[in-house]
């Protein structure tokens, strides 16, 4: 490779895969109670801890595909891609999975229509298997 195709390389890696300089990072715990046959819904409540403030908010959801039993989740992750507050609040979708039987762990992936993308990870506790496509509303308290 010489050094026209090294600098288009390095050009195209840095356009498609760097985050915004002007993008930031924010970190969220959040407890989740679900349950559903078939489809599933749940609510709960969470802190964002973003631009060194924790800002409280609450997320609704709704699941549609093999949703069996009901769960409480406990996750914490992180937000990218915010460029200010207010691109966290709103609706997200996602593809995940996860499985809990007196225990267990769960991960998911969420991304709205501003480009926040909020993965999570972390604890689930009763009976649950779920496979499926969720949608959640995340409101800013």
């Amino acid at each position: 490779m010489g050094k026209l195709g090294l600098a288009l390389f390095t050009v195209l890696a840095v356009t498609v895969f760097a985050q915004p300089l002007y993008a930031k990072t924010g970190f969220l715990r959040v407890t989740f109670a679900k349950a559903g046959l078939i489809a599933g819904a749940g609510a709960g409540r969470g802190v964002l801890d973003f631009d060194g403030r924790e800002h409280p908010f609450r997320v609704y959801g709704l699941s549609v595909g093999l949703t069996i039993g009901a769960s409480t989740n406990r996750l914490v992750g992180r937000a990218s891609y915010l460029e200010r507050l207010s691109d966290f609040g709103g609706v997200y979708h996602a593809v995940g999975g996860g499985g809990a039987l007196a225990g267990g762990v769960g991960g998911v992936q969420l991304k709205n229509d501003k480009g926040v993308i909020i993965s999570l990870r972390g604890a689930k506790a009763g009976i649950e298997f779920a496979a499926n496509l969720s949608g959640i509303n995340i409101v800013l308290q």
